[in-house]
């Protein structure tokens, strides 16, 4: 009833394009906090703050919460609703284009619109953990079994950055309005090493961006691409990727650390061709 009021009195429409789905289920927000174990001098990344009910939480535990919300209407209306917290930083605009202040935990209910590239983004930062809800397979993406309907490229990426707990699983009426599907709670904490190296991190992504489009393949064909793009002729593209290891298994069943053996290779030997 509160959601529905805040929505008439500051006359905004929830927006499919924003994702706009308000946590309304207080019990979910008390446990999203109680899962991030803040203290009190952590500063904590909230993104699409909405009408600030978890931010307002989060306010009371940690020093500081740097809240996003791209929505104006929604940005005036956290000003009102949180004047009287002067730890919270509110920032109107889109996160993915921000340049990100630092933080150490990152506590929220982000779109699930942006929940791909916001992963890839927060990856590339330094925070103790975050504590996310995405949708319900969105999330068992993230540990998806080799070769399973849901492995990707983004189930590589983050078993090499970081370990990953999907915890309790919500449902959708704790929304308003309420999604399709339901969600679950997600605790994601960066490694503190990569469980395997590889020569180049940027290649090692760039390398998965490119394959995993397509996984059904056999690798030898799915890395043409990849070579190509990086000027090989098509002739030394395929002698390559026909001496590659793992060259006759499809992308979608190898592991996370053949990813890691194969960009080494890769970049061992484009460094012999040259």
């Amino acid at each position: 009833m509160q959601t529905k009021r805040l929505l008439r009195d500051y006359d905004v429409h929830p927006k499919k394009r924003y994702g706009q789905n308000f946590m309304v289920d207080s019990i979910v927000l008390q446990r999203l906090v109680s899962y991030a174990d803040l203290n009190r001098e952590d500063a904590v990344l909230e993104v699409g703050a909405g009408f600030g009910f978890l931010t307002r939480l989060l306010a009371e535990k940690c020093k500081k919460v740097v809240a996003f919300e791209v929505d104006p209407k929604l940005v005036q209306a956290l000003h009102k609703q949180l004047v009287d917290l002067e730890s919270v930083e509110l920032v109107e605009g889109d996160i993915l284009e921000a340049c990100l202040p630092s933080f150490d935990k990152v506590v929220s209910t982000p779109p699930y619109s942006i929940s791909s590239p916001l992963l890839f983004k927060m990856l590339e930062q330094s925070f103790q953990l975050a504590v996310l809800t995405f949708q319900q397979e969105f999330a068992e993406r993230l540990s998806a079994p080799v070769g399973s309907k849901d492995y990707s490229r983004l189930t590589v990426a983050i078993y090499y950055k970081a370990d990953v707990e999907l915890l309790d699983r919500v449902p959708r009426n704790a929304f308003f309005p309420p999604p399709d599907v339901d969600s679950t709670i997600v605790r994601i904490k960066p490694k503190k090493e990569p469980p395997f190296h590889v020569d180049d991190e940027k290649e090692f992504f760039e390398l998965l961006r490119t394959v995993f489009t397509q996984r059904n393949k056999k690798l030898r064909n799915a890395v043409l691409y990849y070579l190509l793009k990086k000027g090989m002729t098509k002739a030394k593209a395929r002698e390559l990727a026909d001496s590659l290891i793992f060259h006759d298994k499809r992308v979608r069943d190898l592991a996370p650390e053949d990813f890691g053996a194969l960009t080494n290779e890769i970049l061992e030997k484009t460094s012999i061709l040259r």
